[in-house]
């Protein structure tokens, strides 16, 4: 049996352990969070190294990907370096792969359920310098996008409209944005489960289609949410319930749910390596392309409402 161990900085209230099998490969998967402890997380990764097949890096990541250009956090390097013999992996290996794919099965559904399509509909991305992957699904999907990382990411009321503006934006303040803290970035550990607040309810109100990572949607999700799509990551079933009592139409995760919840692109990514016999070192995209493709790896579509 393969063991793939998902440490998180995020709230523990979000564990969960699940055994599935891949291709005929029995797997017991868990995720194990830290409540924001970067140091407890850095003692689990030492403990549990080379006693597991791969570890995913959950609640961060090594780098954002822009296009071509990555840009390392400084926090996070402490993380990889703890790391010796088990593989790894942070999500950037495959959820520009899995998000691609998520909106093309999204738009098949609603060509062939609702005699609709993607194309046109307004839709609000919370950050995409940190998902760039995503944001360019979207666009490429002809969704009209709003990007809120002014929004979302620095309290600022002011809307991106193009990707060529995001990239502009990460030139400028990523170099110095993955030089601090991570905790100042992102929530970590119970601040992952304080009850929304009602902010920027007209990007919320206007768009049809709303992606990005669940804790940023989550963190200003209104009350009502009647006839939208959410395409995110990591949900668990209270999650869904608690999006369901909103009156959501359709929710998308980029991963397939096992046993109730989905699990971040970082556990499918060190699930993948767990399955190849090769040294990590020498992965390419192509074999995650294979993998993914022969499981198959797909997304999950539940319509709630």
């Amino acid at each position: 049996m393969k063991r793939i161990v998902s440490i998180s900085v995020g709230s523990s209230a979000r564990d969960h352990t699940t055994r599935h099998t891949f291709l005929g490969q029995e797997c017991e998967i868990s995720r194990r969070g830290t409540n924001g402890d970067f140091q407890k997380a850095i003692e689990l990764y030492k403990e549990l190294d080379g006693k597991v097949d791969a570890f995913g890096a959950g609640g961060v990541e090594f780098f954002l990907q822009v296009e071509d250009k990555r840009y390392y956090f400084r926090d996070v390097k402490r993380i990889r370096d703890s790391i010796k013999i088990s593989k790894v992996g942070d999500g950037n290996g495959v959820k520009g792969l899995l998000e691609k794919r998520a909106f093309d099965y999204l738009e098949k559904y609603l060509n062939e359920k609702e005699g609709r399509s993607l194309k046109g509909l307004p839709a609000l991305k919370t950050t995409v310098v940190e998902r760039y992957s995503m944001g360019k699904a979207m666009v490429d999907a002809g969704l009209d996008v709003t990007f809120g990382d002014f929004m979302f990411a620095l309290g600022l009321p002011i809307a991106m409209r193009s990707l060529s503006a995001a990239r502009v934006v990460a030139s400028v303040l990523l170099p110095v944005v993955t030089q601090v803290p991570f905790s100042w970035l992102y929530p970590l550990g119970s601040e992952q489960d304080k009850p929304p607040q009602n902010k920027w309810r007209k990007y919320y109100q206007r768009s049809q289609v709303i992606a990005g990572d669940f804790l940023q949607i989550r963190q200003y999700m209104p009350d009502d949410l009647t006839g939208k799509i959410i395409v995110t990551n990591t949900t668990t079933e209270k999650n869904v319930e608690e999006l369901r009592k909103r009156n959501l139409h359709i929710l998308v995760t980029v991963t397939p749910r096992l046993e109730g919840r989905s699990f971040g692109t970082n556990v499918m990514e060190a699930t993948l390596l767990a399955l190849m016999d090769k040294p990590q070192s020498e992965v390419t995209q192509a074999d995650f392309v294979d993998l993914i493709n022969r499981i198959p790896l797909e997304p999950n579509i539940e319509v709630l409402n």
